[in-house]
């Protein structure tokens, strides 16, 4: 890792001429779903890409080990404490952001920037004006709330989309959304993101997940001809975990012999459990708590269906609601019940991968989860399509299709 101290510091010998310079405040190893989606973003093109982000805690280890240089700004928390260092965050993002991206360019006088969010836009809408450069700006749905109710702020943040080489929306909901906000003639691009399978450190082996599935199962006497419900996420009232345990009871009563493991922890815990104790099926509700990534492997094998029933039917939820959850289990060839709100439609397709429903209509779950506890056809079936669905990405690099590289990024 690069600090602002280390910007003389000698470039990498294995590292090309980079022509992009990625800018976010959120980037590995900080667990966030944009982080993650710009980190996928980078390994399509290490040689090409030069990342600016803010630093977090475990950045230095993680920084030598990637195969493209990254450079840091400091975070203020750490030496202004938590309180003040938060109030001041975006203010300092947004200068950090700015100068350094300026010394930067004058390092490697790269040609383009991707700007990994809607957040602290006004120093991009500054360098474009500044350095010779094109710029693409990712949209993820919520941070484009922050930017509209202010109406400065609004005028701001539309010039600079207006000013876009082109906007990359993470799913089709937030290119609708931005769509009914601004009438703009910005090429608008929908990138949605990808799984990474290292994080979760398996191989290709499918014996490996087939072992993973024994260990997580026999960990909770769970038969291996039982059905197994899973859920991951942190556990509180709007993600509907109180829908999934309400109809344990009457798959059991139907015949389904059905478990289910919940994966994460929240303030809701206790409730849950009471929930499963006066439905008598506590012995069969598994609260795993929380699960590294490395080890979310093996209860993705374990399950037979994935269950994520959001409630909210926000504004706001609908466009943070892609639910990256629902991309891995498909991922892992589970079939999903979900929500029929917001982005999670951009990954589970009905009756394709998955079935969706209303989160609120008590007959329509209940027939979701009978219809996929009791065939296994299915369950399969749906299941090959979510793996072929979640295995599909489109190139970042696609983006430049009709940008004038000499240098040859498409090659």
């Amino acid at each position: 890792m690069e600090h602002i101290s280390q910007l003389a510091a000698k470039i990498r010998d294995t590292t090309a001429s980079p022509e992009i310079l990625v800018i976010s405040r959120l980037f590995l190893p900080k667990k966030a779903a944009i982080g993650e989606y710009l980190y996928n973003r980078c390994l399509q093109d290490p040689e090409r890409v030069v990342v600016l982000a803010a630093g977090c805690t475990g950045d230095k280890v993680f920084d030598q080990a990637q195969q493209f240089p990254i450079y840091r700004w400091p975070n203020p928390r750490y030496w202004l404490g938590s309180f003040i260092g938060s109030f001041l965050q975006p203010i300092f993002n947004l200068i950090c952001s700015f100068v350094l991206a300026i010394k930067l360019y004058f390092r490697y006088h790269y040609r383009y920037i991707e700007w990994g969010h809607s957040y602290e836009f006004p120093a991009l809408l500054l360098l474009s004006y500044i350095l010779p450069i094109r710029f693409f700006i990712y949209l993820h749905g919520s941070d484009i709330l922050d930017t509209l109710h202010n109406p400065v702020w609004r005028s701001l943040f539309k010039l600079t989309l207006t000013r876009a080489a082109g906007i990359v929306c993470n799913s089709y909901v937030t290119q609708d959304y931005l769509r009914n906000i601004f009438r703009l003639e910005t090429p608008t691009h929908v990138i949605q993101p990808v799984v990474r399978p290292e994080k979760f450190g398996v191989g290709k082996n499918q014996g490996n997940l087939d072992d993973l599935r024994g260990r997580v199962r026999q960990t909770y006497n769970i038969p291996e001809t039982a059905v197994v419900i899973l859920s991951v996420g942190k556990l509180v009232k709007y993600k509907g975990f109180d829908r999934v345990i309400e109809n344990l009871p009457l798959l059991l009563t139907i015949g389904v012999d059905v478990h289910y493991i919940l994966c994460g922890q929240g303030s809701c815990e206790p409730e849950l459990k009471s929930l499963a104790q006066r439905l008598r099926v506590d012995k069969r509700v598994h609260f795993a708590g929380y699960v590294p990534e490395c080890e979310l492997a093996g209860y993705y094998a374990a399950c037979d269906i994935f269950a994520m029933l959001n409630l909210l039917n926000t504004k706001a939820s609908r466009l943070q609601s892609l639910s990256i959850v629902n991309l891995e289990a498909s991922y892992f060839g589970k079939p999903v019940i979900a929500s029929r709100l917001g982005s999670v439609i951009d990954i589970v397709r009905h009756e394709e991968n998955g079935i969706l429903v209303n989160p609120k209509s008590g007959y329509e779950v209940f027939q979701a989860f009978k219809r996929l506890c009791t065939d296994q056809q299915l369950r399969e079936q749906l299941g090959r399509k979510g793996k072929e669905l979640a295995r599909r990405k489109t190139l970042h690099r696609s983006l430049y299709i009709s940008e004038p590289l000499p240098n040859g990024l498409l090659n």
